[in-house]
């Protein structure tokens, strides 16, 4: 799938949208830039730099793993999806909220096609889970304000040492 990160306002619905959502969002398909770079701030050409390289990390990932839709954009104001690698050692995770709720409720998020028995470790946060704790009980989502927000979550198996 091309996924493309657009100028904003966006030209079709004249909605700002923060570049790190934008980029998260393209990552999760063939990541492209459709916008003038000569535009952007020097953080914002920082950002694009950052979001190449992580996807030049997750790129086998994305177009040869397995593919779960967890929440759906046409069902509520959640979109999330993940993709898992064919022996389960590795996955990606979005998860991305459309309208900044009006109340900070948690929520969790449950995943799906990991090993139960494998531990992964969060590449952004640096926590250990089992697959079983995460498919079963889930991962609680923060607090995220503003419209539009978004979170990357990279997994990958944990063998401890001996």
């Amino acid at each position: 799938t091309g996924a493309h990160v657009s100028s904003v306002p966006n030209h079709q619905v004249q909605r700002t949208t923060p570049l790190k959502t934008r980029g998260h969002v393209a990552m999760t398909g063939n990541l492209g830039y459709e916008l003038d770079l000569t535009r952007l701030t020097t953080e914002e050409k920082k950002q694009v730099k950052e979001q190449i390289h992580h996807y030049r990390k997750i790129q086998p990932l994305i177009q040869h793993g397995f593919f779960y839709r967890l929440r759906s954009p046409f069902e509520g104001n959640v979109a999330s999806w993940m993709f898992v690698a064919p022996q389960q050692e590795e996955a990606i995770v979005f998860w991305g909220h459309i309208l900044a709720p009006t109340h900070g409720v948690m929520e969790k998020l449950v995943l799906r096609g990991l090993h139960p028995h494998f531990y992964y470790r969060c590449s952004e946060t640096g926590e250990l889970f089992s697959g079983e704790e995460l498919m079963h009980y889930g991962r609680q989502i923060p607090v995220l304000e503003g419209d539009f927000q978004s979170l990357l979550w990279h997994f990958t198996k944990h063998t401890p040492s001996r």
